[in-house]
């Protein structure tokens, strides 16, 4: 709600670009800068991972920093079929929708808080609410007064659960060898510890837990962490859709009116 006393700004500003005009022309830019970088130089001699990581936190990454990025990139670059919202940028494809409406399908589906962007942001947030803990004693707590939801996928915080009804195999070695890197930092070897305790229950890391924790190490926000989640699961969302496209409409199954639950 906007109060009477509030003043607006006669103008945006950010500190993230800054524009050289043209002297020819003031609206064509002659030099950019990214946090104080010569995009052109950035162009020139920098990585996409090193820039991404530029403008999100005004500072080019470390080596190590840089290599424990690209690896979460690598990890996350494809949700696959088995996704909410890769299914949804698939059915998208396959019912013939404007191509350039799939992407953003399945990325709203990825935006929700199971396995989506939501929960990697309460996981960054979870991450740092219990840090100074020791991960021991909040499993114990938690799991003494856990009840599972029912067989399937069951989270007991955010980032950590199970995946059908088992524990996410892919997530945990992932994991191991980022753990390794010499980027990793107190998120990663706090969630190993705390994943080993409730692993007994057939729980452990899930794929938003470890990009919390990996954006958590790197300094990397919990709102600017649930968009970068988006960001790198973009590829595979597009390229499953894009595939569909090519096939007919009868190429994914039409489940039997039977199926179809309306809950009361």
């Amino acid at each position: 709600m906007i109060k009477k006393t509030q003043v607006f700004s006669e103008k945006s500003t950010t500190s993230i670009w800054q524009e050289e005009a043209d002297k020819n022309n003031p609206y064509s830019a002659h030099k950019c800068r990214l946090h104080g970088y010569d995009i052109y130089e950035l162009i020139k001699f920098g990585k996409f991972t090193d820039t991404l990581f530029l403008l999100f936190t005004g500072e080019l990454p470390t080596p190590e920093q840089s290599n424990l990025l690209e690896s979460l990139m690598v990890f996350l670059i494809n949700p696959g079929p088995r996704h909410n919202a890769t299914r949804a940028a698939m059915s998208a494809g396959v019912s013939k929708s404007n191509h350039a409406h799939i992407l953003p399908v399945g990325l709203m589906a990825m935006g929700g808080e199971h396995l989506g962007s939501a929960e990697v942001e309460n996981s960054i947030n979870f991450f740092n609410s219990h840090l100074k803990l020791s991960p021991e004693e909040v499993s114990k707590s938690l799991l003494s007064t856990y009840k599972p939801v029912g067989t399937g996928d069951n989270h007991i915080v955010p980032g950590f659960g199970s995946r059908f009804n088992s524990i996410d195999n892919l997530a945990v070695k992932t994991v191991k060898y980022l753990s390794q890197l010499e980027g990793a930092g107190r998120s990663l070897k706090w969630g190993s510890l705390f994943a080993n305790e409730i692993s007994s229950c057939g729980m452990s890391w899930l794929s938003t837990g470890v990009a919390a924790a990996v954006f958590n190490d790197l300094g990397i926000g919990a709102r600017e962490g649930a968009g970068l989640f988006q960001l790198m699961s973009a590829p595979g969302l597009l390229a499953h859709g894009l595939e569909q496209t090519h096939k007919p409409i009868t190429a994914m199954p039409m489940l039997p009116d039977e199926d179809y639950v309306i809950e009361k």
